[in-house]
């Protein structure tokens, strides 16, 4: 396995990992050795992220999804918040980019990760077709039974608290 694919955090479940973090300040531009067809959001209240259940993967996540024709990853963000947990904030802040290791089918791929601040716990929520709960989980303790363990570890670096160095430095 090449160095820059080792995982930093991995799905037990279907095998895909996390290889990469690159935080936005440590980064001259957007990262192009390999597509980024996704967004993500880290929505922070004091020490509680926001999560979202996903009723297709039966796991807790962040908020986020594909970035459509036209859209720039930031609005792709925005809009992915507002439609899984009907939050809508438009000031977020690029935390940096995830890079993936995926199995199925086979790729290598990014998530731009965006993070936001909120004074009060989002719960006015109503279920849809592809998200049925969201919760705030205080990270003060472990994340809930059934969370996306890669999820988990991007909301935990887009707080502040430093990622290990990306793994392909220096190779």
């Amino acid at each position: 396995m090449e160095r820059m694919d080792r995982a930093l955090a991995l799905d037990e479940r279907t095998g895909n990992a996390l290889t990469a973090f690159l935080p936005a300040a440590r980064v001259a531009g957007v990262p192009d050795d390999a597509p980024m067809p996704a967004a993500l959001v880290a929505v922070w209240c004091g020490p509680r992220v926001l999560l979202v259940f996903d009723r297709f993967r039966r796991q807790w996540e962040l908020p986020g999804g594909g970035i459509d024709p036209g859209e720039t990853p930031l609005q792709a963000a925005v809009r992915e918040l507002r439609e899984e947990s009907g939050l809508h904030l438009t000031s977020l802040t690029l935390a940096g980019y995830a890079r993936f290791r995926l199995t199925a089918p086979p790729r290598r791929e990014y998530a731009a990760l965006y993070t936001v601040r909120t004074e009060e716990l989002h719960r006015d929520f109503v279920p849809n077709r592809e998200i049925s709960a969201i919760r705030w989980w205080d990270t003060t303790g472990p994340p809930p039974t059934d969370t996306q363990i890669i999820d988990a570890t991007l909301a935990q670096w887009s707080r502040g608290s430093a990622p290990p160095v990306a793994s392909d430095e220096g190779s």
